[in-house]
């Protein structure tokens, strides 16, 4: 019975739920989290299953009671205000994190993690192994997903597989992080371009600020990768400033690296094929959860951040799984 009601008893890294809420009142009601929408003859409460929850996000016209984010902190789960969408408001906005200070993190994650981090030489070779595992984890999905090969995303394709292998080698003969952001950045305006041509969007250009469907997707969809990354950053107990792609002045800069692990795979192909098909923002989001527990992306992210932060190290304490244990 202990382990029924223990609101951790789920790992993080196999919650099912990501959450994200506009125009309603989130509260605490008989012991559940509810949010409150609110209708013209009457009111109506939906239940949030916080157990089996990763991420909240909070876009706009919504509130919170200090009730709920008690209940939520005692289930570990990350709480994010957001822009209208699950974007920023504004470019320079950045999503406002709320987790959950009632517990101590494992040390094990984030002391290894340091000990490689100050070394400029190790860092670089961490950011290559995840540009490798970006790069994998692409050519797996993308090859074994039915739906995306119903909407021409093949990884045989002639010039796919020569981007994705140009990339590979130079992902070996980096010398500096930056050389690793420009080719990264070439990469990505390739797939960009591969992904517009199979969904008949040829005249496709990325812009952050832009309001065609496909950028608002990819805006939305990345947001969403973030919650994941967070997440599992939170957890290992590694804080988000100590990056080894994005440059060590940016906040939260981290979580971009780790979410980039999974964006290309899965938000990218999706925002394309879902703006051909006019859906909604609340269906591409639903379409973008379901392939993140498909395609298990956060327990991928989990397992990227692990290895590189273990690697020097003995094994973990924590045994076998994802370090998400009792001693939490």
């Amino acid at each position: 019975m202990e382990q029924l009601t223990d609101l951790k008893a789920i790992l993080h890294s196999k919650r099912a739920n990501i959450y994200y809420l506009e125009k309603c009142r989130v509260m605490q009601k008989d012991g559940r989290v509810l949010y409150l929408t609110e209708a013209k003859d009457e009111n109506y409460y939906w239940n949030i299953p916080i157990a089996n929850t990763t991420v909240i996000l909070l876009g706009t016209g919504t509130s919170i009671t200090q009730a709920a984010m008690r209940m939520l902190a005692s289930a570990g789960v990350l709480v994010g205000f957001c822009g209208g969408g699950g974007t920023p408001l504004f470019s320079g906005s950045e999503i406002e994190w709320l987790t959950p200070q009632s517990e101590y993190r494992p040390t094990d994650y984030v002391q290894g993690w340091l000990k490689f981090w100050f070394d400029e030489n190790q860092r670089l070779a961490v950011a290559k192994n995840f540009q490798h595992a970006r790069l994998g984890y692409l050519q797996k999905i993308w090859q074994k997903d039915r739906d995306l090969k119903a909407e021409n995303f093949f990884t045989d394709d002639h010039h796919l597989t020569a981007a994705l292998k140009t990339h590979s080698e130079q992902i070996d003969t980096a010398t500096k992080v930056g050389d690793l952001l420009l080719r990264e950045a070439q990469l990505t305006k390739q797939l960009y371009r591969y992904a517009a041509q199979s969904t008949g969007q040829g005249g496709f250009t990325r812009d952050h600020q832009a309001t065609d469907l496909a950028n608002g997707f990819l805006n939305h969809g990345n947001y969403l990768a973030y919650g994941l990354a967070a997440t599992t950053l939170w957890v290992l107990g590694i804080p988000h400033g100590f990056a080894v792609m994005h440059g060590k002045t940016r906040r939260g800069a981290l979580v971009f690296d780790v979410a980039d692990l999974v964006k290309d795979a899965i938000v990218l192909p999706w925002a394309f094929v879902c703006a051909k098909e006019k859906t909604t923002e609340q269906e591409f989001r639903q379409q973008i959860l379901q392939k993140f527990t498909e395609h298990k992306a956060l327990d991928f992210m989990f397992e990227q951040v692990k290895q590189q932060a273990t690697s020097t190290l003995e094994p973990s304490p924590l045994g076998r799984g994802l370090g998400e244990g009792k001693s939490l």
